[in-house]
C-alpha cells in the first residue's frame, strides 16, 4: 500500500502540473480540429452519395476517427524523453532515485495524459458534432472510454521497450516512426480495419495496434458488450506479454548501460 501511495502521489502531481500552463495544453489540443476538418471534406467526398460503406455511415467514420485522434493525440510519447536522459546522463540520477523507473514513467505519463485525453474529446467531439451531427449514445462513450485504458497501457509498454533501446542505440527516433506507421496502417487510425481487404484486416487484428486504436475506435461508433468482452481479452493479454517483456528488458538495458554526460 505505501508503494501504490507513492506512484499515486506521482500521478497527482503530474495531472496537477499539466494543469500548470492551460495555454499549452490548449495549443496542443486544437490540432484535432484541423484534423477532424480535412477528415470530414476526405470522406465525404469517398463517399460521395453511398450511405453507407462496409458497414459503416459517414457519420459512423468521422466520429470514429475523432476518438482514434483523441487517443493518438493523448497518448504518452516519453521514448525521446529517455533518450536525451541517457544521452545526457541524467538517467543515472533518474535510476538512484527511490522509485521504479518503470513505473514512475507510468504514473507521471498518466497524470499528463488525463486532461489531454478530454480536452482533445470535448474539442473534437464539439466539431464533428457541427459538421455531421451528434454523436453516439451514452453506451458508446462508456465502452470506448473504458477500452481506452487497455488501449494506454499497450501503448504505454509498446512506447517504454522503444525507449529503452535508447539504453542500447541511444538514438530512437528511427523506431518511434515505425510504431507510429504501424498505428496510422495497422492499428486503423487513418482508415478504419472495416475498409481493408480480408486478409489486411486479418492481419492487423492479430497484432496489437488495432486493440490499441480500431478496438476502441469502434465501440465508439458501434457498442456491443460481446465486441467489448472479447476486446478486453486481447488488451488484457497483449499488457501481460509486453508488460512482461518490458520488466525483462529493462532489467537486461541497465545492466549494459552506456552513460554519456552527466
Amino acid at each position: 500500500m505505501k508503494q501504490l501511495r507513492k506512484y499515486w502521489a506521482i500521478f497527482v502531481v503530474q495531472l496537477l502540473n499539466s494543469l500548470a500552463y492551460p495555454a499549452e495544453l490548449l495549443w496542443r489540443s486544437l490540432a484535432i480540429l484541423l484534423f477532424m476538418l480535412v477528415f470530414t471534406f476526405l470522406w465525404r467526398a469517398t463517399y460521395g452519395s453511398n450511405q453507407s460503406m462496409a458497414g459503416l455511415t459517414l457519420n459512423d467514420t468521422i466520429w470514429y476517427l475523432m476518438l482514434a485522434e483523441t487517443i493518438e493525440l493523448s497518448r504518452p510519447r516519453f521514448a525521446r524523453t529517455i533518450a536525451e536522459a541517457v544521452k545526457d546522463g541524467s538517467v543515472a540520477y533518474l535510476l538512484n532515485k527511490p522509485y521504479d523507473f518503470i513505473l514512475y514513467q507510468l504514473a507521471a505519463s498518466g497524470g499528463d495524459s488525463v486532461f489531454r485525453i478530454l480536452l482533445n474529446a470535448l474539442l473534437g467531439g464539439t466539431l464533428v458534432w457541427a459538421l455531421v451531427g451528434p454523436p453516439p449514445g451514452l453506451p458508446g462513450w462508456l465502452l470506448a472510454f473504458a477500452a481506452m485504458l487497455g488501449a494506454w497501457l499497450i501503448n504505454f509498454c509498446l512506447t517504454a521497450l522503444i525507449g529503452l533501446l535508447a539504453f542500447v542505440t541511444e538514438d530512437v527516433a528511427p523506431f518511434e516512426w515505425i510504431y507510429q506507421k504501424m498505428i496510422f496502417i495497422l492499428g486503423g487510425m487513418l482508415i478504419p480495419i472495416d475498409f481493408y481487404p480480408e486478409w489486411l484486416q486479418d492481419l492487423a487484428r492479430a497484432l496489437p495496434f488495432s486493440h490499441l486504436m480500431y478496438g476502441p475506435a469502434k465501440l465508439f461508433v458501434r457498442p456491443e458488450w460481446g465486441a467489448f468482452l472479447e476486446l478486453l481479452a486481447w488488451q488484457a493479454a497483449w499488457v501481460a506479454l509486453l508488460g512482461g517483456t518490458l520488466a525483462i528488458s529493462y532489467q537486461l538495458g541497465i545492466r549494459r548501460l552506456a552513460i554519456n554526460g552527466g
